[in-house]
């Protein structure tokens, strides 16, 4: 295909996960250039604003993670400037980065979510602040950045909360751990997608898991019964429509097989700019209902719009 259409994809930023998001922004980059679209890629920095205005793009294609692409506010620097862009809008994007206050919303849903805390770095770093086993996890980063396992073993929450150089934030969430399998599931095109297990082989589905090519496996479809797999599916869509959510999104699960039915499912949270690099499990969901890459940033292209 040929098109006239300007396309800035957006990547890099200054978040804990620039280094990824300049994969996922290079990975689009070239597909939407195979599908013949004029593209300019832009490495976020402070003078975006600036940069934007001047290049005058007809689409922003979002492949930023964490803040501030992640979180609404460049959503909200493309909405001041008219320029269509694509996955969630500012409200959407800014509520499901908060993971207290997402949970919340999605809990009103009738979405099962863990039982959890959010209290300050120095509060959960005096003591247990519940039994462990317990994740403590940042309110307001992404990709297992600065998340830790607290488990029967430790006489004390871990000491990297007293470092000085903690950049991930003051306010922590503390959940109970909920043990199992790590599922996954998409939103594309208004519709769920199949579902992933992801078994790690390094200690935890963190950073390394998920963007070292080898450090986990991921087998799709998930190995569990049919009717877990649909409510994963059906659950993965309400999180979706309950946050606000537009474009692609994945929602991250635990399932503890050993509780009877669906009742040791776990929504963890909702990504609303999932990683697209060559290990990621959105474009690895999508191929699997049949839609290429480029296709699938095709869609997201074609998809953008304001108001979001």
């Amino acid at each position: 295909m040929s098109s006239s259409k300007h396309v800035a994809v957006l990547l890099g930023g200054w978040s804990s996960e620039r280094e990824v998001s300049l994969r996922s922004g290079k990975a689009c980059a070239d597909a939407a250039e195979r599908r013949g679209y004029r593209v300019t890629r832009i490495d976020v920095k402070r003078d975006i604003a600036t940069v934007l205005e001047a290049l005058k793009p007809d689409v922003a294609l979002m492949m930023l993670h964490g803040r501030p692409g992640e979180d609404g506010t460049i959503q909200g620097i493309l909405e001041t400037l008219g320029i269509p862009y694509s996955h969630s809008g500012v409200l959407a994007s800014s509520l499901a980065m908060q993971k207290d206050l997402a949970k919340t919303v999605m809990a009103a849903a009738g979405i099962p979510v863990a039982k959890g805390l959010t209290l300050s770095r120095a509060e959960i770093a005096k003591g247990h602040v519940m039994e462990p086993p317990y994740v403590i996890k940042p309110v307001a980063d992404g990709s297992s950045v600065g998340v830790f396992i607290v488990t029967e073993g430790h006489a004390h929450p871990p000491q990297e909360l007293f470092r000085e150089d903690w950049s991930h934030g003051d306010q922590l969430l503390v959940e109970k751990y909920v043990p199992g399998k790590e599922l996954t599931c998409a939103v594309v095109k208004g519709e769920a997608t199949g579902v992933i297990e992801i078994v790690p082989t390094v200690r935890f589905y963190d950073y390394e898991a998920k963007y070292s090519p080898g450090a986990s496996k991921h087998i799709l479809p998930a190995p569990v019964l049919p009717f877990v797999y649909q409510e994963v599916r059906r659950l993965t869509l309400a999180a979706h429509v309950a946050l606000g959510c537009r474009g692609v999104s994945r929602a991250d699960f635990r399932f503890d097989d050993r509780i009877e039915g669906t009742g040791g499912l776990i929504c963890l949270e909702v990504n609303t700019q999932p990683g697209m690099t060559e290990t990621s499990l959105v474009p690895e969901l999508a191929a699997h209902a049949g839609t290429t890459f480029d296709e699938l940033v095709q869609w997201m292209v074609e998809d953008a719009s304001l108001g979001r």
